[in-house]
């Protein structure tokens, strides 16, 4: 057993395809994609963004990256794709204590997620917050 605090982008896809393996044997479900939207500047280069993915009828958004003076990437544009698709849920990650005007649980209040749970403490001394949305009625 070996700790790798920089391990290889390959050996965390490796992981990551082993659990989507077994999660699709334990629940049938096949469909899972990765999702990401992109704000390019005029040379291509990325501005901000967001990435997850979605699976079943489900949809996380892992990462939302804004720049100052940038257009930011829209969290709503990530769910609006999975409801097209017969989604009924989506979940964003912990709220991220460096980035308050973009994760704090206000600014996705607005968009309709609703804070579920939090985590005092984490990183101390502040906190994770827990957001989810209801795409369709169930």
């Amino acid at each position: 057993m070996e700790i790798e605090a920089s391990p290889a982008a390959e050996d965390i896809q490796f992981l990551d395809d082993r659990l989507y393996e077994f999660n699709m044997e334990a629940t049938g479900i096949r469909n899972g994609e990765l999702l990401a939207i992109l704000v390019r500047d005029a040379a291509g280069a990325i501005e901000a963004g967001l990435s997850g993915w979605t699976w079943g009828d489900c949809c996380r958004i892992d990462k939302l990256v804004g720049a100052r003076g940038a257009a930011r990437p829209r969290p709503r544009a990530a769910p609006a794709r999975r409801r097209r698709a017969g989604g009924r849920a989506a979940r964003l990650p912990p709220g991220r204590a460096r980035q308050p005007q973009l994760s704090g649980p206000g600014f996705y209040q607005r968009l309709g997620y609703e804070l579920w749970a939090e985590l005092e403490g984490y990183p101390s001394p502040h906190r994770q917050c827990y957001l989810r949305k209801t795409l369709v009625a169930y």
